[in-house]
């Protein structure tokens, strides 16, 4: 009987990760890398003044838009070997299987505004 509840909720928990909005927010990730191909295109970094160990990617935001279809809102931060950082906003679409489903629209932070 025990085993019986143990597999049962082995398969609701695989169950909810399925339902649940796409995880699109790696270093090795669609978002993450067309922000650095955009930034690298626009001659803001390049491959040799990042230190890609140090990049973080969040999801800020995941809206469901369509049958599997969520548009979602990146902050990317990439750091630079002098220490400087550069911070960008991205949105894009993804579903469950696939975090590619759009292209990558790419906002750079110029300046960010504290308020605590």
């Amino acid at each position: 009987m025990r085993f019986l509840f143990v597999a049962a909720t082995c398969f609701s928990w695989g169950a909810v990760a399925v339902a649940g909005h796409p995880d699109c927010a790696g270093v090795e990730r669609w978002p993450t890398s067309m922000a650095f191909v955009h930034l690298k295109n626009a001659g803001l970094t390049s491959n040799d003044k990042l230190d890609f160990s140090k990049t973080k990617t969040v999801r800020l935001a995941s809206e469901q838009i369509g049958k599997d279809l969520y548009r979602q809102i990146h902050l990317v931060v990439f750091a630079e070997k002098s220490g400087e950082t550069i911070e960008v906003i991205t949105e894009s679409d993804a579903s469950t299987e696939e975090c590619s489903m759009s292209d990558v629209e790419v906002f750079v932070v110029s300046r960010r505004l504290r308020g605590r």
